[in-house]
């Protein structure tokens, strides 16, 4: 198989435990496979928020960003020359990760993001991508 028939492997991240443990889980297997790795994220504007005034230094897109960019430089540094792409998106994390999921050889996701249940063992956005990703999905707990 040539570098060219090597599809990506995504992994979605929310900056929780188990979003950093997949997404050095999937730069491992990356690494190893010589495929590409597209790191997801996504942000919404909470829902508590409904249709009052913005905050004006609260930008949760930005925030995300943020967050991706510390993430994936941890990435790069421990894996020189492994393809790293990252992508900012609006909208639920489970959706998001299943259309990412199209055309990519393996989905990665944490067990359990922020704002799950503390006591599952798998989340709702883990669960969903598991029923409805374009390819197999591997699941990584977090190791605490």
């Amino acid at each position: 198989m040539g570098a060219a028939d090597v599809r990506r492997i995504v992994v979605g991240v929310d900056g929780s435990p188990a979003s950093l443990a997949a997404l050095e889980w999937a730069a491992r297997q990356a690494t190893l496979t010589g495929a590409p790795l597209e790191v997801v994220t996504t942000w919404e504007w909470p829902q508590s928020f409904g249709w009052a005034l913005p905050l004006p230094d609260y930008n949760p897109a930005e925030d995300a960003g943020r967050m991706l960019d510390e993430a994936t430089q941890k990435v790069r540094t421990a894996h020189p020359g492994l393809e790293v792409r990252t992508s900012v998106v609006g909208g639920h994390p489970a959706p998001t990760l299943v259309d990412a999921s199209n055309g990519a050889s393996l989905l990665v996701v944490g067990s359990r993001g922020h704002g799950e249940f503390a006591g599952m063992l798998l989340g709702s956005v883990s669960s969903h991508c598991v029923t409805n990703a374009h390819c197999p999905v591997v699941v990584v707990r977090d190791t605490d």
